[in-house]
């Protein structure tokens, strides 16, 4: 059985025991505990084992779905044959080699989500019998299971708010995860293999080695349960650093998605990102710009007709016709008939993103914080740019769970750069956490709908770390990855700078993928870098 609750909790995303079932011999799960034969093969147990802790995993087995199946056992024996095929599928990444052969493409094929594999159960689709290994679902236990996890979660929140504990809610957990019952351990953190995935899981991840807390905090951190009652949570002290340079929103904000790549499929509308003007201001010593202008000079140029030149790709059709009648009445023919295309007109618009999460505050080179670092970089940049004549936007970025995404405008495209940008960007206070994803997606908006010219890129400044509640490890990854593949398949650039951390290049590629992006030692070296950069990243959608 401990080999078979290894594998049942690897699947699941989740601690779940297995036991031997005490009936007729066909497995089910309450969605705590897998009910397997006893007197079967291993094979055939790890099977049993697979399809209930897949149900688990896809989501099958939630109370509002289990209840429409509640003195139905038809709908139950159909649901199961669609739904257990489907969730198979979902998680063959995760299933032992002798278990994938039971899956039948075709039927997992018939739902892409728990309401389609109902609907089909409930219609009058001629389908097989699930296979023997499938089991059975047992509306009535999963529901007395899910009503004890309840309980269980309203004493735990009662005892928690008892104590003092500063930090975002636990909320941000989905209800409709199966990952985030009240047996929990921890939030997913993902991993390649069975055996990573379940570790992962099983044990909050730190990203700092050496770390007393989780990474991007700023804070020390301790664990507990959280107050919603799910699994070990994270409760942290008071951060040194004030966050109200941060903290206080405006009216305005937006929604966004976010890739779910354990389910393959995006959860809509799931993070809120609430944007508003900082109201914190601190001087700073403003670094030179100067070195950027040359780099930088003809990446925002635009090719302009010039008519009536003496070389040129085109014929002008005007001029020509002019030379010729002249010729014809005895003038001197005129030899400027062509049109020259010339590279001499600005047409970039570049939103800067400063990653200002708690992380940055970790000390990098030369005695200096990462957020001085890329602070430093983001006026130096915005300064040469709009010397230039480009359009530039300077924002910031940090959050605290997904309904709560803090984006801090420090200067629009249509606002003046002036003493009041560079305090704003000063009154800046490293703290939280970092859902990558969301702040990307709100940055590309913004460049898409205000940038007002045809070449745009987004520039990202950030350790790379994409961490958050519910937010980590391969899921974060994947997640910010996604985003700025969206951006690029809607004509932005992109491009991403890691300046003054010390992150691992490979770090780097798994968050942003095939975009442009690379690790700075300083600031002093981008002159240097930043011409073949921001080329590389518009190029990539020209």
């Amino acid at each position: 059985m401990d080999r078979l609750r290894l594998l049942a909790s690897a699947i699941a995303g989740r601690t779940l025991e297995v036991a031997a079932t005490d009936d007729d011999g066909r497995a089910w799960t309450d969605g705590a505990t897998v009910f397997v034969d006893a007197d079967a093969g291993p094979g055939e147990q790890a099977r049993m084992v697979a399809v209930q802790a897949s149900l688990v995993a896809a989501g099958s087995l939630e109370p509002d779905v289990v209840r429409q199946l509640v003195r139905r056992p038809g709908v139950a024996r159909r649901y199961l044959a669609v739904e257990g095929h489907r969730a198979l599928a979902l998680n063959g990444t995760f299933l032992p080699q002798s278990c994938r052969g039971i899956v039948d493409n075709d039927v997992a094929g018939l739902a892409t989500e728990v309401a389609q594999s109902l609907a089909v159960a409930r219609g009058r689709l001629v389908l097989d019998d699930p296979p023997m290994a499938f089991g059975e679902i047992r509306p009535r236990q999963v529901l007395a299971a899910a009503d004890r996890t309840e309980r269980s979660t309203s004493m735990g929140a009662a005892g928690h708010d008892a104590r003092s504990a500063v930090g975002p809610e636990p909320e941000e957990y989905d209800d409709a995860d199966p990952r985030h019952l009240g047996h929990l351990l921890s939030s997913p953190v993902g991993g390649g293999g069975v055996l990573g995935r379940l570790l992962r899981r099983m044990f909050d991840a730190t990203r700092t080695p050496g770390g007393d807390g989780p990474p991007g905090a700023g804070t020390r951190a301790h664990t507990g349960r959280p107050r919603s009652g799910r699994g070990i949570g994270v409760t942290r002290e008071a951060p040194s650093a004030s966050l109200d340079a941060i903290a206080s929103l405006q009216p305005r904000a937006a929604t966004y998605p976010e890739w779910d790549t354990h389910r393959h499929r995006y959860r809509p509308d799931w993070c809120t990102v609430h944007e508003r003007a900082p109201d914190e201001f601190a001087p700073i010593v403003l670094p030179d710009g100067l070195a950027l202008r040359r780099p930088l000079a003809r990446l925002g140029t635009a090719f302009e007709r010039v008519h009536r030149q003496r070389q040129g790709d085109e014929i002008d059709i005007d001029a020509a016709v002019e030379a010729r009648v002249e010729a014809l009445a005895g003038s001197p023919p005129e030899e400027a008939v062509y049109i020259e295309s010339r590279r001499h007109r600005r047409d970039l618009a570049v939103l800067l993103l400063l990653d200002v999460s708690g992380s940055a505050g970790e000390p990098g080179p030369f005695g200096r914080t990462v957020h001085e670092h890329q602070r430093d970089a983001a006026i130096a940049l915005t300064t040469a740019l709009h010397d230039l004549g480009d359009r530039v936007a300077l924002y910031a970025f940090n959050s605290q769970g997904r309904r709560a995404v803090h984006v801090v405008r420090l200067k629009g495209f249509d606002d003046r750069l002036d003493r009041r940008v560079v305090g704003r960007l000063g009154g800046l206070v490293p703290a939280a956490y970092t859902r990558l994803g969301a702040a990307i997606r709100h940055g590309a908006a913004v460049l898409e709908t205000r940038g007002g010219t045809s070449r745009r890129l987004l520039v990202v400044l950030s350790d790379g770390f994409a961490y958050d509640h519910g937010y980590e490890g391969t899921y974060g990854e994947a997640d910010a990855r996604r985003a700025l593949a969206e951006a690029r398949r809607r004509g932005l650039g992109c491009l991403c700078l890691s300046i003054g951390a010390a992150t691992d290049p490979a770090a780097l590629r798994r968050v942003f993928g095939p975009a442009a992006h690379a690790t700075v030692p300083s600031p002093d070296l981008l002159p240097g870098l930043v011409g073949p950069l921001f080329h590389a990243a518009l190029r990539r959608v020209s």
